[in-house]
């Protein structure tokens, strides 16, 4: 049987059975399609190592460069797969990407310091920059294509900016941006002299004509400002093993990071990293054909959308599995709470992403296509019933 006839099976019976938030927050009424997990099954060669590893009975304290392969796995992934080419010593094992966005803003800057923040953008991105006492400076993309807006980038620059902190795949409006994009946000940060904090935990979620490109593979100046956070998380469907990478080719950086977290945060543990390397050496076909899976029902939310519910806005993502919906024309109150209320579909408010994302929802489809059509056969007899 095919993955893709596989995820055509997936119902949402089976999938209330799973112990996850996703699935168990809600009542079985109501369809999740809320937090950034996928639904199908997992590769087989990440569990099949998972096993393989519980049956070795080697649970003792692993290296703190971790276990043999993991380093060399990810190092190999980058360099085959993005062309970026770092070494062992540039990389350093975390627990997860959210715990390196708010290690890394402690690093790179100090109390009322600005982080300047393309926005929307994932919620923690804020949560990371005002919990640790600092200022967010945050600078709507341009709606219009979702493009980088650089002459408010240049405004927003004070003697006090420190950081600037990207996502790219972009959570959650979807961009993948490109090199020239790229390449003037860099000569922006160095110009302004400030610290990057990149976000590419979906850098292996990219859809055909697209092409993910690390920000500190562009110029070796700018990869002396640069901390990168990625991981296998997302791209395998492992969110609940907790395991990512912070790189930076400049050694006083990671120096910085690793100070920040003695002590508070510890390396991920074996079974998480038993997984990484599995999902970087022997994950790809099921990559491929879940990408396949995904880019589909993509395009089948847009063609649904324009025929049946165009009231409601939509480009179509060139990364990652999330849908970014545009239900201002409704001029509701509250999107979640109507979507939630009235078409029993969860999904996240815009308005969590920050300025720029009110009105908007946040829609994951990485699901089974029976699933995303019911869904949108809800969301359309809501918005009809208006």
């Amino acid at each position: 049987m095919s993955l893709s006839h596989l995820f055509d099976s997936l119902t949402a019976e089976q999938l209330r059975n799973k112990a996850c938030a996703k699935w168990q927050h809600f009542p079985a009424d109501v369809l999740p399609l809320w937090v950034a997990d996928m639904d199908f099954p997992i590769a087989e060669p990440i569990k099949a190592a998972l096993r393989q590893y519980a049956d070795s009975d080697n649970f003792g304290y692993p290296e703190q460069d971790g276990l043999p392969g993991v380093k060399e796995a990810t190092l190999k992934r980058l360099n085959e797969r993005h062309g970026w080419q770092v070494e062992a010593k540039d990389l350093t094992l975390i627990n997860g990407i959210v715990p390196g966005l708010f290690l890394s803003v402690m690093a790179l800057s100090s109390t009322q310091d600005e982080v300047i923040v393309p926005s929307p953008i994932y919620g923690p991105f804020k949560m990371a920059v005002e919990m640790t006492g600092r200022k967010g400076v945050y600078v709507p993309l341009i709606e219009l294509g979702y493009e980088l807006d650089f002459d408010a980038l240049e405004k927003s620059v004070t003697p006090a900016s420190r950081v600037l902190m990207i996502c790219n795949p972009h959570n959650p409006v979807g961009r993948v941006f490109t090199r020239a994009e790229l390449e003037k946000l860099a000569d922006f940060a160095l110009r302004h002299r400030l610290w990057v904090v990149s976000d590419e935990l979906h850098s292996d979620l990219v859809f055909s004509k697209h092409k993910h490109i690390p920000f500190a593979s562009l110029n070796d100046e700018i990869a002396q400002r640069t901390i990168t956070l990625f991981g296998p998380t997302k791209t395998f469907n492992i969110a609940g093993l907790k395991i990512g990478f912070a790189a930076s080719q400049n050694p006083d950086l990671l120096k910085r990071f690793e100070a920040v977290s003695a002590g508070l945060m510890g390396k991920p543990n074996v079974f998480a990293q038993t997984a990484l390397v599995a999902a970087f050496t022997e994950g790809d076909a099921w990559l491929t054909e879940t990408l396949s899976y995904l880019e589909a029902n993509r395009d089948f939310i847009g063609d649904y959308l324009k025929t049946n519910i165009p009231q409601i806005g939509y480009r179509a993502p060139e990364g990652t599995y999330l849908a970014w919906l545009d239900m201002r024309k409704l001029e509701l109150e509250n999107p979640e709470t109507f979507a939630l209320e009235h078409a029993k579909v969860a999904l996240n408010n815009g308005a969590w992403f920050g300025p720029g994302g009110e009105g908007f929802l946040r829609l994951n489809f990485a699901t089974s296509r029976a699933i995303v059509t019911e869904a949108l056969e809800r969301l359309k007899a809501a918005v009809n019933a208006l």
